[in-house]
């Protein structure tokens, strides 16, 4: 969990990745990546940033491997465009919003096929007992002995 004190310093270490990311990284490995967010610990000494890769696994990996191999020059292009007294060490993970979106967009899928066969099954059904199993008032009471 980031400090307040760290929360401006993370969003312009998330603009300054980005832009090398864009621009000056021409590794042909890295694929369609987008910086999510940024996270840095307590005393300011490490940043996690999180990203997201369109593709498939293989573009996912490809994209981890190469932001693996840019992590020492995306460092020096942070710390030299925020003039920090120590410039923090980046840590790239790979963001789990697209999982998790694909995970629920299951969960719901199937939730609506379970309503849509209880409805089925509740369309043709007939009640076990009257319609109404409820005493109205005025009607006589009948005991069966």
């Amino acid at each position: 969990m980031s400090k307040p004190r760290f929360a401006k310093v993370s969003e312009q270490i998330k603009f300054v990745v980005a832009e090398m990311l864009q621009r000056r990284i021409k590794d042909p490995r890295l694929g369609f990546v987008t910086v999510t967010d940024v996270r840095m610990t307590g005393d300011g000494h490490d940043a996690t940033v999180f990203y997201t890769v369109l593709g498939d696994a293989d573009a996912r990996a490809d994209s981890a491997v190469a932001l693996k191999s840019a992590t020492g020059v995306l460092r020096s292009a942070v710390g030299k465009h925020l003039g920090l007294k120590f410039t923090p060490t980046l840590e790239f993970v790979l963001d789990a919003v697209e999982e998790d979106a694909a995970h629920l967009e299951d969960v719901i899928a199937r939730a609506k096929a379970l309503d849509a066969a209880v409805a089925a099954q509740a369309a043709g059904a007939s009640y076990a007992g009257e319609p109404d199993p409820y005493r109205k008032p005025g009607e006589a009471d009948v005991v069966d002995d």
